[in-house]
């Protein structure tokens, strides 16, 4: 029996899809698996080239880009294991740290999402969890991931000594992230109105509102190779974040909504409707 489901969202990742997949593969996990690739109308021939070049792996292809959320829900609703692991396109997953992500969730009950340290091309740390959204909290996380993506020696210093120690977070990244079924079911999975970022934050959310928790572990480590999905629409991109930040704040701090909007605006950034 398949126990768990490895869900690789993808939108013109074909050249991503290679080394993800090759990962996760040439050393397999133990735990009895499937990969099941989710892509969304991709342009660049990905729904052949996986019937093709890995037969091994389940195909689902959606007749449009559903985005993120709704990708991962589509996937989770076509298959049946008692748990999840959802892996970006570009990211290097190996089997045994996807073992390990699988035995530090089984090794605690109450503990509904796990996700594992994440480190870039070079091996620099990637600050992956973090407190809550909110402008306060945004902001710190602004602080730190732009300082550790610039390089700058303390802050790089702070982000590498965080993702050293095992905790409980409020939320970890959607770039790996194991969840159990269970708890998938329990909170209806991804709310479809995140198209692209912030998703995850909110599926902990729901989670935690459920009264289980979410754990950040230092010892499994995924390289995530980020920001090759974004280049080839930077303003698609910029306008998808800027919509999930508005839907996320009308449905978490709804009192700040109008602040954030009137900030949006004076800064040029408030997001285009979405068609």
């Amino acid at each position: 029996m398949t126990r768990l489901a490895i869900l690789i969202v993808s939108y013109n990742s074909r050249s991503d899809l290679e080394t993800v997949l090759r990962s996760l593969t040439e050393t397999a996990p133990t735990v009895p698996h499937e990969i099941v690739v989710v892509d969304n109308a991709s342009t660049d021939s990905t729904p052949a080239y996986i019937r093709e070049r890995w037969p091994g792996v389940r195909l689902i292809a959606s007749e449009s880009n559903l985005g993120f959320a709704q990708a991962n829900n589509l996937g989770i609703r076509n298959t049946s294991s008692e748990l999840v692991l959802l892996v970006n396109p570009d990211t290097i997953v190996s089997g045994s740290d996807v073992d390990r992500l699988v035995s530090v969730l089984e090794s605690q009950p109450d503990v509904a999402v796990v996700g594992p340290r994440i480190v870039d091309g070079m091996g620099r740390a990637e600050l992956s969890f973090g407190a809550m959204i909110s402008p306060w909290a945004e902001l710190r996380q602004k602080i730190l991931v732009r300082g550790n993506d610039r390089g700058v020696s303390p802050i790089t210093a702070i982000v590498d000594r965080m993702t050293r120690r095992t905790r409980r977070v409020d939320w970890v990244s959607g770039a790996c992230l194991l969840i159990r079924r269970q708890d998938l079911d329990q909170v209806g999975g991804f709310d479809p109105r995140f198209f692209m970022y912030a998703e995850d934050v909110d599926l902990c959310a729901a989670v935690r509102a459920q009264g289980r928790s979410v754990l950040f572990s230092a010892e499994p480590q995924v390289v995530h190779l980020r920001g090759r999905s974004g280049v080839a629409a930077p303003e698609r991109v910029r306008q998808a974040y800027r919509r999930s930040q508005v839907a996320f704040y009308a449905k978490h701090h709804p009192g700040w909504l109008p602040f954030l909007k009137a900030y949006l605006k004076i800064r040029g950034r408030l997001p285009d409707t979405p068609n």
